[in-house]
Protein backbone atom coordinates (compact mmCIF):
# COMPACT_ATOMS: atom_id res chain seq x y z
CA UNK A 1 0.00 0.00 0.00
CA UNK A 2 0.86 3.43 -0.44
CA UNK A 3 2.08 5.95 2.37
CA UNK A 4 0.75 9.57 2.39
CA UNK A 5 2.02 12.36 4.08
CA UNK A 6 -0.46 13.62 7.42
CA UNK A 7 0.22 17.38 7.87
CA UNK A 8 0.18 18.65 11.42
CA UNK A 9 -0.65 22.24 12.23
CA UNK A 10 -1.15 24.35 15.19
CA UNK A 11 -4.04 26.38 15.64
CA UNK A 12 -5.37 29.03 17.90
CA UNK A 13 -7.62 27.86 20.33
CA UNK A 14 -9.06 31.02 20.29
CA UNK A 15 -10.07 31.89 16.51
CA UNK A 16 -8.71 28.25 14.81
CA UNK A 17 -6.56 30.36 12.67
CA UNK A 18 -3.70 28.33 11.21
CA UNK A 19 -0.17 29.49 13.20
CA UNK A 20 2.45 27.31 12.06
CA UNK A 21 3.32 23.96 11.14
CA UNK A 22 4.12 21.21 13.59
CA UNK A 23 4.82 17.88 11.52
CA UNK A 24 4.64 15.98 8.74
CA UNK A 25 4.23 12.24 9.55
CA UNK A 26 3.80 9.18 7.04
CA UNK A 27 0.99 7.23 6.68
CA UNK A 28 1.27 3.67 5.75
CA UNK A 29 -2.76 2.83 5.97
CA UNK A 30 -6.24 3.98 7.22
CA UNK A 31 -5.52 7.40 6.44
CA UNK A 32 -9.19 7.52 4.72
CA UNK A 33 -10.44 7.36 8.23
CA UNK A 34 -8.85 11.07 9.01
CA UNK A 35 -11.18 13.78 8.93
CA UNK A 36 -8.65 16.24 9.81
CA UNK A 37 -6.41 17.04 12.66
CA UNK A 38 -4.53 19.81 14.15
CA UNK A 39 -2.74 20.68 16.97
CA UNK A 40 -3.81 23.88 19.83
CA UNK A 41 -1.73 24.95 23.38
CA UNK A 42 -4.00 24.78 25.69
CA UNK A 43 -2.98 25.06 29.91
CA UNK A 44 0.66 25.04 28.38
CA UNK A 45 -0.15 21.38 27.11
CA UNK A 46 -0.48 21.17 23.50
CA UNK A 47 -3.18 18.92 22.16
CA UNK A 48 -3.87 17.02 18.71
CA UNK A 49 -7.09 17.38 17.45
CA UNK A 50 -7.82 13.95 15.35
CA UNK A 51 -11.36 13.65 13.72
CA UNK A 52 -12.10 9.94 12.88
CA UNK A 53 -14.50 9.17 10.46
CA UNK A 54 -15.30 5.95 8.34
CA UNK A 55 -14.05 4.98 5.06
CA UNK A 56 -16.98 4.96 2.71
CA UNK A 57 -20.52 6.88 2.84
CA UNK A 58 -22.72 5.24 4.85
CA UNK A 59 -26.62 5.13 4.31
CA UNK A 60 -28.96 6.39 6.92
CA UNK A 61 -29.62 3.62 9.34
CA UNK A 62 -26.22 2.66 9.23
CA UNK A 63 -25.16 6.05 10.72
CA UNK A 64 -27.16 5.35 13.62
CA UNK A 65 -25.96 1.92 13.83
CA UNK A 66 -22.36 2.75 13.49
CA UNK A 67 -22.92 5.44 16.51
CA UNK A 68 -25.09 2.81 18.49
CA UNK A 69 -22.48 -0.07 18.24
CA UNK A 70 -19.10 1.62 18.22
CA UNK A 71 -17.12 1.84 21.31
CA UNK A 72 -15.51 4.36 22.25
CA UNK A 73 -13.55 3.09 25.36
CA UNK A 74 -11.50 0.86 23.13
CA UNK A 75 -9.22 3.91 22.48
CA UNK A 76 -9.14 5.16 25.77
CA UNK A 77 -5.16 4.39 26.44
CA UNK A 78 -3.88 6.25 23.93
CA UNK A 79 -6.18 9.39 24.24
CA UNK A 80 -7.29 11.67 26.55
CA UNK A 81 -10.74 12.08 25.59
CA UNK A 82 -13.31 11.40 22.41
CA UNK A 83 -17.09 12.59 21.54
CA UNK A 84 -19.24 12.10 18.94
CA UNK A 85 -19.51 15.30 16.18
CA UNK A 86 -22.82 15.65 15.92
CA UNK A 87 -22.92 17.66 12.42
CA UNK A 88 -21.00 15.36 10.35
CA UNK A 89 -21.79 13.43 6.82
CA UNK A 90 -20.33 10.22 8.09
CA UNK A 91 -19.94 9.21 12.07
CA UNK A 92 -17.05 11.54 13.07
CA UNK A 93 -15.58 11.31 16.41
CA UNK A 94 -13.00 13.48 17.90
CA UNK A 95 -10.43 12.43 19.69
CA UNK A 96 -7.61 14.65 22.03
CA UNK A 97 -4.00 13.42 22.83
CA UNK A 98 -1.28 14.87 24.09
CA UNK A 99 1.39 15.64 21.36
CA UNK A 100 4.50 13.79 21.16
CA UNK A 101 7.55 15.72 20.37
CA UNK A 102 9.32 12.86 18.14
CA UNK A 103 8.75 12.18 15.04
CA UNK A 104 8.65 8.32 15.16
CA UNK A 105 6.84 8.74 18.31
CA UNK A 106 3.93 10.79 16.93
CA UNK A 107 3.98 8.77 14.21
CA UNK A 108 3.69 5.70 15.89
CA UNK A 109 1.01 7.75 18.33
CA UNK A 110 -0.75 7.92 15.27
CA UNK A 111 -0.96 4.55 13.55
CA UNK A 112 -1.86 3.28 17.01
CA UNK A 113 -5.12 5.34 16.98
CA UNK A 114 -5.82 4.42 13.45
CA UNK A 115 -5.48 0.90 13.77
CA UNK A 116 -7.59 0.35 16.92
CA UNK A 117 -10.62 2.64 15.25
CA UNK A 118 -10.40 0.49 11.75
CA UNK A 119 -10.53 -2.69 14.04
CA UNK A 120 -13.31 -1.54 15.75
CA UNK A 121 -15.19 -0.29 12.58
CA UNK A 122 -15.01 -3.69 11.39
CA UNK A 123 -16.61 -4.97 14.37
CA UNK A 124 -19.15 -2.75 14.29
CA UNK A 125 -19.68 -3.26 10.69
CA UNK A 126 -20.11 -6.87 11.07
CA UNK A 127 -22.44 -6.38 13.72
CA UNK A 128 -24.86 -4.37 12.44
CA UNK A 129 -25.04 -5.90 8.53
CA UNK A 130 -27.97 -7.96 9.50
CA UNK A 131 -29.74 -4.98 11.53
CA UNK A 132 -31.16 -2.22 8.76
CA UNK A 133 -34.90 -3.68 9.33
CA UNK A 134 -33.95 -2.68 12.83
CA UNK A 135 -32.70 0.79 11.81
CA UNK A 136 -35.04 2.09 9.32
Amino acid sequence: MESFALILMQKNKETLEIEKEIGSYTIGSNLDLINGIYMTCEDEKNIVHLKLTTEKDVEDWEFSAILDYYDDEVLNELILSVKEIEDAYNPTWEVDFEFVDSQDGMQSKIESILDKHKKELDEVYAEIKDKEEEYK
